[in-house]
């Protein structure tokens, strides 16, 4: 089994959403990967941003800034 880690979960209200934030996030070489909502999060669209914790204030200026919204950012064991 492989072993928990935190991570930072990004979640978004529509699936459309995520995908427009997954290409930002590519295109600017921003850290993490669009990954199924967990199991312990509810939300709208099923799709995530899964980065490493310390990178939350980076996306979060990074997101704001392109004026792409969220639903909710958390750090998760997953």
């Amino acid at each position: 089994m492989r072993e928990k880690k935190p991570a930072l979960i990004v979640t978004f209200a529509t699936t459309a959403a995520a995908m427009e934030a997954e290409s930002f996030c590519l295109a600017r070489q921003l850290p993490g990967r669009i990954i199924p909502v967990p199991r312990e999060i509810t939300a709208g669209c099923g799709l995530a941003w899964k980065a490493p914790p310390e990178a939350e204030a980076q996306l979060t200026d990074a997101l704001r800034e392109a004026g792409l919204a969220w639903s909710a950012m958390q750090v998760l064991e997953v």
